[in-house]
């Protein structure tokens, strides 16, 4: 038992040549743009929560969010499309985490620097200073927030581009 079935497909001409054209390259350079721009917007979001957390008080972790920051994370990968982003500001992690003010074991240690009002200034090799007490200080999660920030704002992000592929391609 056969029967002859003829689809016309002529109707997909535009749709079909639209696909080649996206095949071509040219989403790929797009779809790399994205994932640059989401790249960028993570960091805006790492740089707000910073802020609005007030951990910064010389701005050398703040800076270090930046694209191609000094001594910050960014490397994008053209054939895996892989987009790496994050700070090597050795004490990033402590800020985010917490941290032990003396290494394990020490109850006090003395820190030289000077005091500027209410502020203390690590100063290396100054005579004065003061003695610092072993006991935990409180990560800011600053970090984690933006993670949890940018995972909320992700799926609308990526509706919106998807939206605009569509219109542009199809």
């Amino acid at each position: 038992m056969g029967a002859d079935v003829t689809y016309d497909l002529s109707g997909f001409s535009d749709f079909f040549a639209r696909l080649r054209q996206a095949a071509s390259g040219d989403f790929r350079k797009e779809l790399e743009g994205f994932m640059q721009a989401l790249g960028t917007e993570f960091l805006r979001v790492v740089e707000d929560e910073i802020i609005r957390r007030k951990v910064i008080d010389t701005r050398l972790l703040l800076a270090s969010f930046h694209e191609g920051g000094d001594g910050n994370v960014w490397e994008m990968s053209n054939d895996g499309l892989t987009l790496e982003v994050g700070t090597n500001v050795e004490y990033a992690s402590y800020v985010n985490d917490g941290h032990w003010t003396n290494p394990k074991g020490v109850d006090r240690r003395f820190v030289p620097g000077v005091w500027n009002g209410d502020k203390f200034q690590y100063v290396p090799g100054a005579k004065t200073g003061m003695m610092l007490k072993q006991h935990w200080v409180e990560g800011t999660h600053y970090f984690d927030s933006a993670v949890r920030i940018f995972e909320r704002m992700f799926p609308d992000i990526i509706e919106a581009k998807m939206q605009e592929w569509i219109d542009r391609y199809f």
